[in-house]
């Protein structure tokens, strides 16, 4: 199935090559002069290097604007959202997609590997109509979606997220009283709330869930004029707070946001200062920040690409990310997060800009652990009512509460 863009034009399929974007080189050995990087390290790095130049090569680089469709078996087991073996049990995932077509080069689930075409379960929403029946009772978030984009092009075009919201509309219909609780993160604009399947957009079916869900816009902090190239696909980051305002504009729960991944290397004081007070004029009382944490191999695409925005971005990556003490730093599929000293710095520091700007900061128990940050630090549940990746939780004691007394 041939998908339209949604935000860059149906007949302006990403050409890396005709735009001159970027052309990816191989390492070589003057790449690596002087950085006492450990040799399984720098093997790691040609090899990524000859992979991504590959791909380049042969047009692979970046998914085809395409899906399949395809059925999943009824009796799938929906996930315990677990990533790094601390998060909360009460989380189920919902991945109604193999894939995605916003092609982020730092994807967190394939390391920027978008070989496949994306492929979508049909009737996914009745695998989770079944989930959400048996399971009433108990106080689930149901994560929508951690290994996907929740509203890119094949899972609106194929009325596959439209269905998944009904499901959820209905359910509360039939069950009023369920605990059941629908957390969506994504990187969606207003385009995507105003796709209409079958005579409902997804703003309207947001509208019906009010009180029972929440809306996470998810926000990268790379150089500025970067995400053009490293998130192909996706939208602006003006798009998506116009869906965050857009949201709460209709009295949907709006107001968190998960920024990441964040590139520590281009971080300072005022950067951010200016990034919360945006923030906060859309609406955003809550701020989940990640690091941008990834493999050896897929760091040569990173860097490669942001070279342009700064010359010596590999050579200062490579020295912090991979350094000998730093290669215990790893995250679930081998991805290393930054080294934990300027880690711990910089969320303190993200925490006390966000709070001059009436934002509060949840972070994850992986980060918590990692960094030795306390309770006193930051809350496992802070003042607003988020804890780890923003999830609200005031949503299963006053499903019908006011917004405006969450902030």
């Amino acid at each position: 199935m041939i998908l339209n863009q949604l935000y860059h034009g149906s007949q302006c399929q990403y050409d890396m090559k005709a735009s001159g974007a970027f052309v990816p080189r191989l390492l070589n050995e003057g790449d690596f002069i002087d950085l006492s990087l450990a040799d399984e390290v720098i093997g790691r790095a040609y090899k990524g290097s000859e992979y991504f130049k590959r791909c380049f090569d042969e047009g692979r680089l970046f998914p085809d604007m395409a899906c399949s469709l395809t059925h999943i078996d009824m009796h799938e087991e929906l996930l315990i959202h677990n990533s790094a073996g601390q998060c909360p049990v009460q989380t189920i995932e919902l991945t109604p997609a193999k894939g995605c077509n916003v092609g982020c080069a730092y994807c967190l689930v394939n390391d920027g590997i978008h070989e496949q075409t994306v492929v979508v379960y049909q009737n996914y929403h009745e695998l989770i109509r079944k989930h959400l029946d048996e399971h009433r009772n108990d106080e689930h978030f149901y994560y929508l979606s951690p290994k996907t984009e929740a509203f890119c092009e094949a899972t609106l075009q194929t009325g596959t997220a439209h269905k998944i919201l009904k499901s959820f509309v209905e359910h509360y219909e039939k069950y009023p009283d369920s605990k059941a609780r629908l957390f969506i993160a994504s990187k969606a604009g207003v385009e995507a709330l105003d796709y209409e399947y079958e005579g409902d957009r997804i703003l309207d079916l947001f509208i019906k869930l009010k009180g029972k869900m929440q809306f996470n816009t998810s926000l990268s902090l790379f150089p500025e004029g970067a995400i053009r190239d490293i998130e192909p696909y996706s939208c602006s980051i003006g798009n998506r707070l116009a869906a965050v305002k857009l949201c709460n504009e209709h009295g949907i729960m709006a107001n968190s946001a998960l920024v990441q991944p964040i590139m520590i290397e281009i971080l300072t004081e005022e950067l951010l200062d200016g990034f919360f007070a945006l923030l906060k004029s859309h609406g955003i009382v809550n701020v989940k920040p990640e690091f941008l944490t990834v493999s050896i191999e897929n760091m040569v695409l990173l860097t490669q690409m942001l070279e342009k925005y700064d010359r010596g971005i590999f050579r200062k990556v490579f020295c912090a990310y991979f350094r000998d003490d730093n290669l215990d730093h790893i995250k679930q599929r081998g991805r290393t997060a930054p080294p934990r000293d300027i880690s711990h710095y910089w969320i303190k520091k993200i925490q006390a800009v966000a709070a001059r700007h009436g934002i509060t900061t949840s972070i994850c128990n992986w980060v918590r652990e990692q960094l030795g940050v306390t309770e006193e630090d930051i809350p496992f549940v802070n003042e607003n009512g988020f804890k780890c990746l923003g999830y609200q939780t005031r949503l299963f004691a006053a499903p019908f509460c006011n917004e405006d007394e969450m902030e």
